[in-house]
């Protein structure tokens, strides 16, 4: 007897390999699951805590709080480069003793990236005791390199990495005034969650519009009237930061901006690249968050891959932008595994992250500054993916359905329904 083609396809998803691997992920982690996540990420944070070069990037924050407490002006170095709230936010950090602050500083960023993941798996209801929460952690960190980086050098991207995913939950459960107040302290620590307000006009959420952009401006108001020179912010410390400070970051920088000239490419069309590659990304979070109709869940999805799509959109054309970057969006794509259709049930998501294998070869000519062109790749990769997915067809169609000894029916019910996605399970 035949089928309609809306019951096949829902008989092939029942059975489909990738859902018989997240009902199995979804099911309670055994104890000694847990043990060893545990074991995994005190290792990172013990390893980096006895390296010699452990916090480098948040020394130049711990030591802008310390010439602010001294009555200098913390833009005097070159390297902060942060709004004057994150001196205000990094005080209680310069109180602490350093041999303590060695210790610490790793466990708070494995802890700030953590919270992420632990959040944007609630925003897709997934257990937290599930398999795929204890053991993802534990393989994300072991195989993504940018995550022990990060936990490394102490960079303040993890207040981003946790602030995003707490925001679209709170978002998620109609709170976007609050998610506002978390996305406005994020960017008090360092201004990479901007682009997130273009996700509150979007959604013409006012309130929490207002939050984003008011708390870190006070903040921000109140350092500048603490700090001497706050002047120093516009007329050195923005001109470097916009020529994309200079030849110490070039090496790690993976904006394409960056990268391409160091392929041949001329530098004004590298700009261009980047910037229609930027322009097309939000006008695919545009798109993205006008389709509605296919989602198959509550809205997951499309508030997480409109404001993923914002922020990579903005990593193409942000210089510099380093590989820890896409931290910030990673853990809410990871996690949106668990919904039919989504991004990483794609070939061509994991296809966009092989350059952070160690085992990936490249050329020989490229090996002393292959980090940078391995991110950019990985980055250029991922928008691509998330974009074609935004902007992808919502309709198809199907030839009219018949059986042996019956004429052609074309009665409503026959007619082609909406495929929830045109992508391949990966699982």
């Amino acid at each position: 007897m035949g089928l309609r083609p809306g019951i096949w396809l829902m008989r092939w998803e029942a059975t489909a390999p990738g859902n018989r691997l997240v009902a199995w992920l979804l099911r309670p982690a055994p104890r000694s699951w847990r043990v060893l996540s545990l074991a995994v990420l005190l290792g990172i944070c013990v390893s980096t805590s006895l390296r010699a070069n452990w916090g480098s990037d948040n020394a130049f924050v711990v030591k802008a709080a310390q010439t602010l407490l001294e009555g200098g002006s913390p833009y005097e170095d070159k390297r902060f480069l942060y709004l004057p709230s994150a001196v205000l936010m990094a005080v209680p950090e310069a109180l602490v003793p350093r041999g303590v602050l060695r210790w610490v500083l790793p466990v708070g960023m494995a802890g700030l990236l953590g919270v992420g993941w632990l959040a944007a798996l609630r925003l897709f209801s997934v257990p937290l005791r599930s398999r795929f929460a204890v053991g993802g952690l534990a393989v994300f960190a072991l195989a993504y390199k940018p995550w022990a980086n990060l936990v490394l050098i102490g960079n303040w991207t993890a207040v981003s990495a946790a602030a995003l995913p707490v925001a679209l939950l709170l978002a998620h459960r109609r709170s976007w005034g609050t998610a506002g107040l978390v996305v406005g302290l994020a960017i008090a620590c360092k201004p990479m969650l901007v682009p997130i307000g273009l996700l509150f006009l979007l959604a013409r959420r006012w309130r929490g519009l207002a939050a984003a952009v008011l708390v870190p401006l006070g903040i921000s108001l109140a350092g500048a009237l603490l700090m001497p020179s706050p002047s120093l912010f516009f007329t050195k410390t923005l001109p470097f930061l916009l020529q994309g400070q200079d030849a110490y970051a070039l090496p790690w920088d993976a904006s394409p901006i960056a990268v391409l000239p160091r392929l041949g490419v001329p530098q004004p069309l590298a700009v261009l690249v980047a910037f229609a590659g930027a322009a097309a990304g939000l006008w695919a979070a545009w798109a993205r968050w006008r389709r509605t109709e296919q989602d198959a869940d509550r809205g997951e999805l499309r508030l997480v891959e409109t404001a993923c799509m914002v922020m990579l959109a903005a990593f193409l054309v942000s210089r510099p932008s380093f590989d820890h970057y896409l931290l910030v969006v990673l853990p809410l794509l990871l996690a949106s595994a668990v919904r039919p259709g989504s991004m990483p049930r794609s070939p061509w998501f994991w296809l966009a992250l092989t350059p952070q294998l160690a085992l990936v070869p490249w050329p020989s000519e490229l090996a002393h500054k292959r980090r940078a062109f391995k991110d950019c790749a990985t980055l250029c990769g991922l928008a691509f993916v998330l974009a074609r997915r935004a902007l992808r067809s919502d309709r198809v169609t199907l030839e009219p359905v018949t059986t042996a000894g019956s004429p052609p029916r074309t009665e409503p019910e026959c007619a082609a329904t909406p495929a929830e996605s045109a992508s391949r399970t990966a699982f």
